[in-house]
């Protein structure tokens, strides 16, 4: 016997994010409508020194949920020291933060 109300309404959670992850500063564009695009990023890399990716292509984006916090994830691919990188961008709404995730 199951025993379950039928109110979750938040829906499935996508569970853990997998790979590494580094915090980066990203602008982005909020339309009228309310979604978000990614803009250019900032991110430090091994040396200290702050890049700017201004390259973003946005293949997809899908909402999902990470331990019970919403967030859009954008599956990417970004030039990074003249080289095309396939990642994924990851907002999260409630934290107003951002990562990438790196495949």
């Amino acid at each position: 016997m199951a025993f379950a109300t039928g109110i979750n309404s938040w829906g499935a959670d996508a569970g853990s994010v997998r790979g590494t992850q580094k915090k980066i500063a990203c602008q982005c564009w909020f339309t009228s409508t309310g979604k978000v695009m990614p803009l250019m990023l900032k991110i430090q890399d091994e040396n200290g020194e702050i890049q700017t990716v201004r390259e973003i292509t946005v293949h997809s984006q899908e909402k999902k949920r990470y331990a019970g916090f919403p967030t859009i994830e954008y599956d990417c691919t970004l030039v990074l020291h003249d080289q095309s990188v396939r990642v994924w961008l990851i907002y999260y709404q409630s934290e107003n933060r951002w990562v990438i995730n790196f495949r």
